[in-house]
């Protein structure tokens, strides 16, 4: 039987509230007989006692502190947990005692390989952000060094993206574009990296790292594919050699712009681009299907740079219809921290732009970095790569970059070069530097035709259409929020899309919490299992009973609907036997087994229908409830009105006790 009468009195009086604790669980289990078989009914135990702060400290350390980062301190000698410290807080401490020359040979090489990539598409993302090329080669620099001291993983390879570029042009430009106060718009763009920094390192010091986890999946695979389109419509400007474009980021005043604008197309710029955008798709596909040739795909950027460039050098007096990059200036990165906008009517704006371009590169940093992580048997603290990401992003603010984060092509490329350690990332930070110093004059004659074909190339393999075709046949919803992002990037805009995305998200997270799924038992026969009757047709009803699975906790968002769920459960059992001519019902069992919890509003709604029942004649019996249901249930009082026969350890156990007792009843 489930718990005894006698200790249930006990509820009334909350002086043997510790004497009910302790007899509850020191309760051995009851032995009964069945239909000549001997069966154990296990009593329904409560959790051990804990005092309130306890329960406090236990529930925040599975909230923000999941996987124990301090367990290696535990028993170790004040010197070895300074060392430990700095290793958890600057991981550089960690390899860099153990490195050599064959992780530096292959770091170098790594390094070098996707120097030739970072810088090709440095420039092309800054011109992507509406800001002067020299600033995405400025944010090839910096950030990667300070990622090398602070970053966890081994292959992620730091610098601009097409994503965080895109969105943080389009936000701005939309406040002030570019071509009206370049200088307020490059102080808008730090100020926005320096808020994207600091939202990002504070997640990571707080450790709320959930909170990127409202983009789903689905969220992501449609809001790429969507940014992805309109990225590579508007390279339309570059590709055909358009000079008065659209600085909207939707599909039909991109198209319309590209249409409108036919009399400035220019046939030079349109076969040199289209020839070398074949050229990049076709090396990008080879080293898709051939991974050993990763390296014709990871030069193809540069090597298209440099033969551009020579092309538009060797032939300017013929090719004066093709725009170029024009003059860059040499040198490190200026400090541009006199630059910070803390104070106007735009900083509502940066602060904005700051926070969408931070979740977005946090989200695709992390991402990239567990990925490749996953593959190469290694693990990286998701934590402790927020506050790396933050840290360098508000550093690159004071040193003239814009929002950076880990590249999934150029972590790819660097992880196929044989990177071992993030010194590639310093070997390609000196590269850059190199470049910065010495080189910036070669690119004066870079067409810009050639960086447009460059995102392309990038972008689209952010249209993951495998993915959505798989949301269509896993889950509708799903796939609902994959096109609703998808949409809303391409026809209202990047931000709203991404709103949309998250809504629809969020949508479906409280729709599974507000409905959630509950169903009819039956017994599987010659077992002791109970499953849901319409999955699994061999099960029988088991006479008299009407046995309810509840698959979610019950809180107040649910409660309401779960009581006149199960009231309709009920009712439509009934019409059932009926029907069938079956046994009257005379008992409704509710398994709590994936019940995970209960508020106040639950508690209510199970005292009413245990009281709804009764007027009924029927008995209210509850199967399995876990710790923190029981608890809840003993502190409420509620349990008392179950009395006996009332909580059970099982299904079967109920079914069986509860029917034996029915036998012995004349």
């Amino acid at each position: 039987m489930g718990i005894n009468s006698n200790r249930v009195e006990h509820y009334s009086d909350p002086g043997h509230a510790d004497q009910l604790h302790a007899d509850i669980t020191a309760t051995a289990p009851v032995t009964i007989t069945v239909s000549g078989e001997t069966m154990t009914v296990h009593n329904v135990c409560l959790p051990p006692q804990k005092s309130t702060l306890q329960k406090l400290r236990h529930r925040l350390s599975e909230i923000f502190f999941l996987d124990d980062p301090l367990h290696g301190f535990k028993n170790q000698s004040r010197l070895r947990k300074l060392v430990l410290a700095l290793q958890f807080f600057f991981p550089i401490f960690e390899w860099a005692p153990n490195y050599n020359f064959t992780l530096l040979r292959s770091d170098v090489v790594s390094g070098l390989t996707i120097a030739s990539l970072a810088i090709p598409q440095g420039i092309s993302y800054a011109k992507l952000a509406n800001l002067p090329p020299i600033i995405g080669l400025y944010s090839s620099f910096v950030p990667p060094l300070i990622y090398s001291v602070l970053g966890s993983s081994k292959h992620l390879a730091v610098g601009p993206v097409s994503i965080a570029s895109l969105v943080m042009g389009t936000m701005l430009t939309e406040a002030v574009p570019y071509n009206q106060d370049p200088v307020l718009y490059l102080k808008l763009a730090f100020t926005a990296t320096f808020f994207a920094g600091v939202f990002q390192a504070t997640l990571g010091l707080l450790r709320l790292g959930f909170v990127i986890d409202f983009l789903s999946k689905a969220t992501l695979v449609g809001f790429m594919a969507g940014a992805a389109v309109i990225v590579s419509l508007q390279q339309l400007k570059g590709l055909l050699g358009i000079v008065h474009f659209t600085t909207k980021m939707q599909i039909i005043p991109v198209l319309s712009s590209a249409i409108q604008h036919r009399n400035e197309w220019s046939w030079q710029t349109i076969v040199m681009g289209f020839c070398f955008l074949a050229f990049l798709l076709t090396t990008r596909h080879v080293g898709m299907k051939k991974p050993k040739l990763f390296w014709v795909s990871a030069a193809a950027p540069l090597a298209s740079v440099i033969l551009s460039t020579l092309l538009v050098t060797l032939f300017r007096s013929k090719l004066h219809g093709i725009a170029t990059i024009g003059h860059l200036e040499k040198g490190l990165n200026p400090p541009s921290s006199n630059m910070l906008y803390f104070h106007g009517q735009f900083l509502g704006v940066a602060i904005k732009t700051g926070i969408i371009t931070g979740i977005l590169s946090l989200t695709e940093g992390i991402a990239v970095g567990r990925t490749f992580a996953a593959l190469n048997d290694y693990q990286v603290d998701g934590n402790k790569e927020m506050i790396a990401i933050g840290v360098m992003n508000m550093a690159g603010s004071c040193s003239s970059c814009y929002v950076t984060t880990g590249s999934f092509s150029r972590s790819a490329v660097n992880a196929n070069a044989g990177a071992k350690t993030v010194v590639s990332n310093v070997v390609m930070a000196s590269t850059v530097l190199v470049t910065l110093l010495f080189l910036m004059p070669l690119f004066h004659y870079t067409p810009n035709l050639i960086l447009a074909a460059i995102i392309i190339t990038a972008v689209i393999g952010l249209i993951d259409y495998q993915s959505a075709v798989r949301l269509w046949k896993v889950d509708k919803l799903d796939f609902l929020a994959c096109l609703s992002s998808f949409l809303g990037v391409l026809m209202i805009s990047v931000p709203i899309g991404l709103a949309i995305a998250v809504g629809v998200s969020v949508f479906k997270i409280l729709l599974h919490v507000t409905r959630p799924n509950t169903g009819v038992l039956g017994n599987i026969p010659g077992t002791q299992i109970y499953q849901n009757v319409n999955r699994y047709r061999e099960t029988k009803r088991v006479p008299s009973f009407v046995i309810l699975g509840i698959e979610a906790p019950i809180y107040f968002a649910n409660s309401t609907y779960l009581q006149e769920r199960i009231l309709r459960w009920i009712r439509e059992e009934e019409e059932w036997l009926a029907a069938n001519n079956g046994s009257s019902l005379k008992c409704v069992i509710i398994d709590m087994t994936a019940v995970t919890g209960i508020d106040t509003s639950g508690l209510a709604m199970m005292k009413e229908l245990k009281k709804m029942l009764e007027k009924r004649s029927l008995q209210l019996v509850l199967a399995n409830p876990g710790g923190s249901v029981m608890e809840k249930l003993h502190q409420s009082n509620i349990l008392e009105s179950f009395g006996l026969e009332g909580v059970y350890l099982t299904v079967d156990e109920a079914v069986a006790d509860i029917s034996s007792s029915w036998k012995t009843q004349p």
